[in-house]
């Protein structure tokens, strides 16, 4: 199977795959930090699709930061602030500047969700969303997901929207179950960390989907 697993610098799920002896190639606008700059596309991802010509399995990882539930304070609040303003639709205090990058951010998503239904099989990958992004984008997630489930004892719960693909089954139930990702203090490299696939999971895709 040849694949692609775009917005995905640390290559976890296409070595992943290619442990499993598939074709598969990463894609980020940046360099990769899993080891393999080979199988690496540094790019645009739909310019990477479009490089890719046929292939089986499409993944997507966009960017979760505005989209993601954990950062719904950003973008409404129930008391007036500076830079938010009254909104009768909503019935809440909106930073319409945020709200219009999310939007953007949404329709993005959209994007990503029909490119993978045009290869006809993959998913995308994203954090719980707030409603806001969910209005947008109109499709609810197919699973959601936890790392303490594949071998981690975390807990993050994560969103999966698949595409003629099964449910991804728990491959490991472990205890000790944390939120070491939430509790990680600020850092310049903090949402890349917080955005890498647990290898557990990873794993888990590959054996499942490949």
């Amino acid at each position: 199977m040849i694949g692609l697993i775009a917005c995905e610098e640390s290559q976890e799920v296409t070595k992943a795959f290619r442990e499993r002896e598939h074709e598969f190639y990463s894609n980020d606008l940046i360099e990769s930090s899993g080891g393999h700059p080979e199988w690496h596309c540094q790019m645009n991802c739909f310019e990477a699709i479009g490089r890719m010509g046929h292939f089986d399995f499409l993944g997507m990882h966009p960017v979760c930061r505005l989209l993601a539930n954990s950062g719904v304070r950003w973008l409404a609040s129930v008391n007036p602030k500076k830079g938010f303003e009254w909104s009768v639709e909503y019935h809440i205090y909106i930073n319409w500047e945020r709200y219009a990058e999310m939007k953007e951010a949404a329709l993005f998503f959209i994007k990503c969700l029909e490119a993978v239904k045009k290869v006809g099989k993959g998913y995308i990958e994203n954090p719980v969303m707030h409603k806001y992004a969910m209005e947008i984008i109109g499709v609810r997630q197919s699973q959601v997901i936890q790392p303490w489930q594949h071998g981690h004892g975390e807990k993050k719960a994560t969103c999966l929207w698949l595409v003629n693909l099964p449910l991804l089954q728990p491959s490991d139930i472990v205890q000790g179950r944390e939120q070491r990702i939430w509790k990680m203090p600020p850092s310049k490299d903090r949402a890349k960390l917080r955005s890498k696939t647990y290898p557990g999971i990873a794993k888990a895709m590959a054996e499942q989907w490949g």
